[in-house]
């Protein structure tokens, strides 16, 4: 039989714990946040090419809309100003679909900005967003009041005689 010492079996156990520690202190805070709100959310379907930025700003939209954070969602204007109002009404439109599934459609070339066409299904409307960079070299969204668009289920195509 092999006894292993208690020190040694501590030092064993010690020092993975203290490595795991050491590289989670060393973790970058937004990189953590984004994480956690990633793990909270449902997945955003998303089709076309954003960038990681894009893709990461419209996220966020997403998910300030589902957590009814006018604040957070606030925070992603890149127009300046105080763009509260203009977050209360989107939160208000659409807090409650953002919860669901919601798609993205990511248009045209993102070097300097892309349109985005956001695709809520339980209200079944759509809403054109712009992202662009902000201050700071950080993505977000031209946030003016929602223009929703009510999306018409299709049904069969009429035939013909």
């Amino acid at each position: 039989m092999i006894r292993i010492s208690t020190r040694r079996r501590t030092t064993a156990l010690a020092v993975p714990l203290l490595l795991g520690a050491a590289l989670t202190g060393c973790a970058d805070d937004k990189h953590l946040d984004y994480l956690t709100d990633y793990s909270n959310h449902r997945p955003l379907r998303v089709t076309g090419y954003p960038s990681t930025d894009s893709l990461e700003a419209v996220q966020k939209v997403v998910w300030r809309l589902a957590d009814g954070d006018v604040d957070g969602l606030a925070a992603l204007n890149t127009e300046g100003g105080d763009a509260r109002p203009a977050a209360r009404a989107w939160i208000k439109e659409y807090g409650k679909a953002a919860r669901g599934e919601v798609s993205a459609d990511f248009e045209e070339d993102f070097a300097v900005r892309q349109s985005v066409v956001l695709h809520f299904t339980g209200p079944s409307r759509t809403e054109e967003i712009t992202a662009r960079p902000g201050p700071h070299d950080t993505w977000g969204i031209v946030l003016v009041n929602p223009e929703p668009k009510d999306v018409k289920k299709s049904g069969p195509a009429p035939t013909t005689r």
